[in-house]
């Protein structure tokens, strides 16, 4: 399975943008990267960004509501993703977390709404700091896993995204062994919970990927792919992101 990169514009965008994702779509044309890329956009964007994608690149949503209508005042549901032209939307983003006070459960009932919308649910789990230091790293990946990934998830609808709260914004990087042994652990928790088909997920590495640093983490192994936040609003920077991809799929 070709890696894939996905970027994260959060609440960032307006209409003079949209020129950003015509250079990304015509800059995959150009090259072919050996890769998939979408871009996951406010929800204001997400209608005119995928005309102005047309195809060429995917175009996400950056959050959804669980509940398909009703009375949600301010809230978008997986249909009207849809409906808008997203083919995928991220759920469980640390931020929602940590700012909306988003729990797994939230999590579980969101994604399974991308489900029933036909989206692929991009479903962000990691550790902070903290747990890193106090050694429960691991069992917080892991709860996460368990109580907010659909049990009858697949390969084809669900994306992981790894974020290391920890190296976000911190200018650390992890080692790539740091990052293959945090994704071997995901991937054996996958594989508990979902028996084959998470053996087959790709697991995205979301720690400030940047084009310094992409092709170390995108070689590492059971790296699936990079799941890209300022860098992908600056689509020099994005498609030398995407050009690391294709560096580590033929290192493969």
């Amino acid at each position: 399975m070709l890696p894939l990169i996905v970027g994260n514009w959060k609440m960032n965008g307006l209409s003079a943008e949209l020129g950003g994702i015509e250079a990304v779509s015509n800059s995959v044309v150009a090259s072919r990267p050996l890769a998939e890329v979408v871009i996951c956009l406010p929800a204001t964007l997400i209608d005119r960004g995928a005309r102005v994608a047309a195809g060429r690149i995917g175009i996400g949503g950056e959050n959804c509501h669980p509940e398909i209508a009703g009375r949600f005042t301010g809230d978008v549901s997986a249909e009207m993703l849809k409906d808008a032209g997203a083919t995928s939307v991220i759920v469980g983003h640390s931020e929602r977390r940590r700012n909306h006070g988003e729990t797994d459960a939230d999590v579980l009932a969101k994604a399974k709404a991308a489900r029933r919308a036909e989206l692929v649910a991009i479903i962000c789990i990691g550790e902070t700091k903290s747990q890193r230091d106090g050694g429960t790293a691991r069992s917080v990946r892991g709860e996460q896993i368990v109580r907010g990934v659909p049990e009858d998830a697949t390969s084809s609808s669900i994306v992981i995204g790894y974020e290391p709260l920890w190296a976000i914004g911190t200018g650390v990087t992890p080692l790539a062994e740091e990052i293959a042994a945090a994704h071997g652990d995901i991937r054996q928790q996958l594989a508990s919970h979902l028996g084959p088909e998470g053996r087959k997920v790709r697991i995205l590495y979301g720690g400030s990927v940047k084009p310094a640093n992409a092709l170390d983490v995108l070689v590492a192994d059971d790296v699936g792919g990079a799941l890209v936040g300022g860098a992908s609003l600056r689509p020099g920077d994005f498609e030398a992101i995407i050009q690391a991809a294709t560096a580590a799929s033929r290192s493969r």
